[in-house]
């Protein structure tokens, strides 16, 4: 069943309703429930994958504080939206292996991160050829404009309600649907998504990376900053303070902790509805 049209946004204009449609009615997006990241102990599972990869499955349900059935069925669904791929460990002893666990890096690690991928690129491909305000090979190689499909999409499906600027390589996004999560789970849940930024981001060929992230920019919204090593970093329109997107789980965290608490103490307001998509990340 294909998803709700909605507007696809690479630039500051988003696409009109006609051509949004004409998006989901040509190529049917897959529906689920944001990715699977939308449950607390799914979150700390993906975080104990990232932070120390290769290990077990009872490993992982030990620092997760889960039952082992439980985390065995949280991997299945993170494999199957392709965060996370399995192999067997060689421990140097006899007997069948154990599997271990790692997050996908590259799309070719993972059947469906490889699939994500290529519809990306052909709901990217498309989208230019019936709008070609939308494409920015001037600026952008093809390359870099896949990396761009591929980041809309996740963000897109994982409910972020994107906005690209392709020609600043900033993305404004408004994590609403996180914010119970956030408030019992802030660190690990920024900690996830910035590292799953990155992997979006490294899992195709292309010279972009994560350069900045700017986290709440409002109670509500944040900013992520891309980058290329023969492109000049955008300076973004925000007061709120960046941090380097390669930082440590603890100094994204930290950092994350920071910005939270001081636009809540400017007197931002914590209603999400108050604040509408294509404003996300460039509210002071």
């Amino acid at each position: 069943m294909p998803k709700p049209a909605k507007n696809f946004t690479l630039t500051a204009k988003p696409l009109c309703l006609e051509m949004s449609a004409c998006y989901d009615a040509c190529m049917p997006r897959r529906v689920g429930d944001y990715r699977g990241l939308t449950e607390e102990s799914r979150i700390r599972l993906l975080h104990a994958v990232q932070r120390q990869p290769a290990r077990s499955l009872k490993e992982l349900a030990d620092e997760a504080d889960l039952h082992i059935n439980t985390a065995r069925d949280h991997l299945r669904v993170l494999e199957a939206e392709g965060f996370v791929h399995s192999a067997p460990v060689d421990t140097g002893r006899r007997g069948r292996p154990p599997m271990g666990f790692w997050p996908v890096q590259r799309s070719e690690n993972s059947p469906a991160a490889q699939q994500r991928a290529d519809e990306a690129a052909a709901r990217g491909a498309m989208l230019r050829r019936i709008d070609p305000e939308l494409d920015h090979s001037a600026s952008l190689d093809q390359d870099a404009q896949h990396q761009l499909d591929v980041l809309y999409e996740h963000l897109e499906d994982a409910g972020m309600e994107p906005v690209i600027n392709a020609e600043e390589l900033t993305v404004g996004v408004k994590p609403c649907i996180y914010q119970d999560l956030l408030e019992s789970e802030r660190p690990v849940v920024c900690a996830v998504h910035a590292k799953l930024v990155r992997q979006q981001l490294d899992q195709v060929d292309g010279p972009l990376k994560l350069r900045k992230l700017h986290p709440f920019t409002t109670a509500h919204s944040c900013l992520l900053v891309l980058g290329a090593d023969d492109r000049t970093e955008a300076t973004p329109e925000t007061k709120a303070p960046g941090i380097d997107g390669d930082r440590t789980d603890a100094e994204l965290q930290q950092f994350a902790l920071e910005a939270q608490r001081r636009v809540l103490e400017n007197g931002h307001e914590r209603d999400c509805s108050a604040v509408s998509p294509a404003n996300s990340g460039n509210e002071e």
